[in-house]
């Protein structure tokens, strides 16, 4: 067993089936307005790197904000090993790695419960009301304090009034008894439960509304989230090619189907970890896109082709869908949805490489006279 650093300063740790990278960086870049701090790199996050980084924490770090990454059972647990939080986030439990857990829910929970088992066990919590599986979080011998954020439900931290804004969101939440307003600059009322939850550990560390504004406006965007790339006459291109499970790929379609534009075109490939779960998850998603009512929808590999199935039964125009196989067949289709007033979103799990594709037709359109925005 690995000698646990134990810190009296703030270690803040995230963990969830998504929001992890997102949540971590809204957290550093508003306790970066005021403290020197250590944050894990990007979205590095399995147990192997909490060693490392429990080597690179030093004296004059203020606080360490950390993401526990977790593919199976005990992986949190040796993460708490290495560096043992204080402060604790569980962003939702939903079916990201449910193959290696089981393929069911509840073993997702009881595997990102190890977070609020081996943290320190008077410290903070911060859970999301909103979402029914985190109700199965083993949280009643925490004795700590718990919070929750939500959007729905009554919550500790609860936002209002969200709107879509110029390149990101907007909304308000009661701080103190006064009522404040933020800017995120990403879309997506998921990110908005990210940013709640940064909310409620900068305001448990004596953060003022000001400096938290400042913090989430500035945040530094993880590549291939949610990215959105705009062009002239109405083009705008979403990279979310990072990561993909159910419920990431229906926030995603959600953005999708609020960005302007008259056609949106989903490009969405396979989704991995999924284990027995796969042909129900793929299927869930085929669902969400006949529900969301977007113009077309393209699929990438195998697996993604149980996407497009289960949109057809679902009411889905089979003449509005496209399966492909290689990669060369999907960019020249992406190619030629490059059209005036068009959104197309990119979303797969990162090992599908479909930040390639991303990548290929970001370079095409521009030379083919396409004239990037922002």
């Amino acid at each position: 067993m690995p000698k646990t650093l134990i810190l009296s300063k703030p270690v803040i740790a995230i963990t969830g089936s998504a929001g992890k990278t997102t949540t971590k960086e809204m957290i550093a870049s508003i306790l970066r307005t005021r403290w020197r701090i250590f944050a894990s790199y990007r979205s590095f996050n399995q147990h192997t790197c909490s060693a490392r980084n429990a080597k690179r924490i030093r004296p004059f770090h203020r606080a360490a904000v950390l993401e526990f990454g977790m593919g199976a059972r005990g992986q949190i647990r040796k993460h708490c090993q290495f560096i043992r939080p204080n402060m604790g986030v569980v962003t939702n439990v939903g079916t990201a790695h449910i193959g290696n857990v089981g393929g069911s829910v509840r073993g997702i929970a009881q595997a990102k419960s190890e977070l609020i088992k081996y943290m320190k066990q008077t410290g903070y919590l911060v859970t999301n009301a909103d979402d029914l599986n985190s109700e199965l979080l083993e949280t009643k011998k925490f004795q700590g304090t718990i919070v929750t954020v939500g959007i729905k439900k009554k919550a500790n931290f609860q936002a209002g009034n969200i709107r879509y804004e110029k390149s990101g969101m907007r909304f308000d939440i009661q701080l103190d008894k006064k009522l404040q307003s933020f800017y995120i600059p990403i879309y997506g009322e998921h990110n908005v439960y990210n940013a709640l939850n940064a909310i409620a550990i900068a305001h448990k560390l004596g953060f003022t509304p000001e400096e938290i504004r400042s913090g989430l406006a500035s945040y530094k965007r993880t590549p291939h989230r949610l990215n959105v790339f705009r062009y002239g006459r109405g083009l705008t291109l979403i990279d979310d090619s990072c990561s993909a499970n159910p419920n990431a790929v229906r926030a995603a379609l959600e953005v999708l189907n609020k960005i302007d534009g008259k056609t949106k075109v989903a490009v969405l490939g396979t989704m991995l970890a999924m284990g027995k779960y796969s042909s129900e998850a793929h299927g869930e998603v085929g669902k969400c896109v006949a529900d969301t009512g977007i113009d077309y929808l393209y699929t990438y590999g195998k697996k993604a082709q149980l996407i497009a199935l289960s949109a057809i039964r679902c009411g889905f125009p089979a003449k509005r869908i496209r399966m492909f196989e290689t990669e060369e067949e999907l960019r020249r289709a992406v190619l030629a949805c490059l059209k005036p007033n068009t959104v197309i979103l990119l979303k797969a799990s990162h090992k599908i490489g479909l930040e390639k594709t991303v990548h290929y037709v970001k370079e095409r359109a521009i030379s083919k006279g396409w004239k990037q925005l922002i």
